[in-house]
């Protein structure tokens, strides 16, 4: 009992401790996915979005070497589970997309937000929560499972153990899985490093650079502490992952996590509940992004500007909320933790979110010159 405990401990603190520096980093950096790509369209500006791909290519290089040497096992992640869900990936991502540029950022920006005075983001946190829940356990979740899950491809039936791109290439050569995952992470991480330091505004971006490298680093250190330092041996003696939601090795996201910290908070009492290492990154984020808005004295109350503000700001929170679920992740879920995985849905999900907010963020300009 003592020994699942301190694990549980290990993981809640070290989700806490991570999230805590992404969110001081973060907020200090303007590290936004939606704002990036707002950028590009608005602006043809790519300086935040390299800095994202950055931080997917360091994800990618710690995660496969945490693989690569045994100590963590992706496999146990929800990511590179055999059964490719391939159409809940595709409609949960435009949704998140949609939803993240109609309430001005995604889930991990809104809780930024919170840390420095938006009462905006504390409602957004409050109608994604709502919205995430019913798509677990709710009404939403029915229409999930009905309409969307069960479109999927079993790769178990074709002797494949995951979807992530290592194992497939070692399927299809006869490779061994360690060269299969060397290959993969070389020619992923490898070509995004290129794109990224090919732009010299972007090589003379130092605070960017150290950003998108902290950001990497922090996701592979979710891996560790979640898929290492938490994995053990419990009471009825069986190996398991303590202190996470989905019972799995988990890195950071934010969409389910704010589901469950309202669960928490409603169900206090509730003795079979208790902090994770999802709900301890979401409390991380937002005190590291209030502690630099103290330090930086940019911290300040906002509201809404209107009731269309107001509207926009709900309904993409909703669709947020069912769609990071849907797509088993958000920008940072699937964009950054599912990406370091190699695993096939996460690209799917990450092309369909930014999809959804490419459109949006149009259609959102063309609302706005017509006015």
């Amino acid at each position: 009992m003592n020994e699942a405990a301190n694990l549980s401990t290990i993981v809640v603190t070290g989700g806490f401790v991570l999230a805590f520096i992404f969110g001081f980093v973060a907020i200090r950096a303007n590290f936004c996915t939606m704002g990036a790509i707002a950028d590009i369209v608005n602006m043809s500006h790519w300086g935040r979005m390299r800095m994202w791909l950055l931080a997917i290519a360091v994800a990618i290089i710690g995660a496969s070497v945490l693989q690569a040497t045994g100590q963590v096992d992706l496999s146990q992640s929800i990511y590179q589970r055999p059964r490719l869900q391939w159409l809940s990936a595709i409609v949960g991502g435009g949704l998140f997309g949609v939803g993240m540029t109609l309430a001005g950022g995604c889930a991990n920006r809104n809780l930024l937000r919170i840390g420095t005075g938006s009462m905006r983001s504390v409602v957004v946190f409050a109608f994604i929560g709502i919205s995430a829940y019913m798509t677990v356990k709710g009404l939403f979740g029915q229409w999930r499972v009905d309409y969307l899950d069960r479109f999927a491809i079993d790769l178990a039936a074709y002797d494949l153990k995951g979807q992530d791109l290592p194992t497939l290439l070692a399927k299809a050569t006869g490779l061994s899985a360690k060269v299969a995952l060397a290959i993969a992470a070389a020619v992923v991480a490898g070509g995004l490093l290129l794109f990224v330091f090919a732009n010299a505004r972007f090589r003379d971006s130092p605070n960017q650079i150290f950003s998108g490298i902290v950001i990497g680093l922090l996701i592979t250190g979710g891996w560790y502490v979640s898929g290492h330092l938490g994995y053990g041996e419990n009471q009825q003696l069986e190996m398991v992952y303590f202190a996470t939601n989905t019972r799995a090795a988990e890195s950071m996201s934010f969409v389910a996590p704010m589901a469950y910290s309202l669960e928490l908070l409603m169900l206090w009492t509730d003795q079979s509940l208790h902090l994770s290492f999802g709900i301890a990154s979401a409390i991380g984020v937002i005190l590291g992004a209030l502690a630099w808005a103290l330090y930086s004295k940019t911290f300040h109350l906002e509201g809404f500007a209107s009731a269309v503000d107001t509207r926009d700001h709900i309904v993409g929170s909703i669709l947020m909320g069912f769609g990071g679920v849907t797509a088993l992740g958000c920008t940072v879920g699937q964009g950054i933790s599912g990406m370091s995985t190699l695993a096939v849905g996460s690209f799917l999900a990450l092309g369909s979110i930014i999809a959804g907010a490419v459109a949006t963020t149009k259609f959102l300009l063309w609302r706005e010159e017509n006015a």
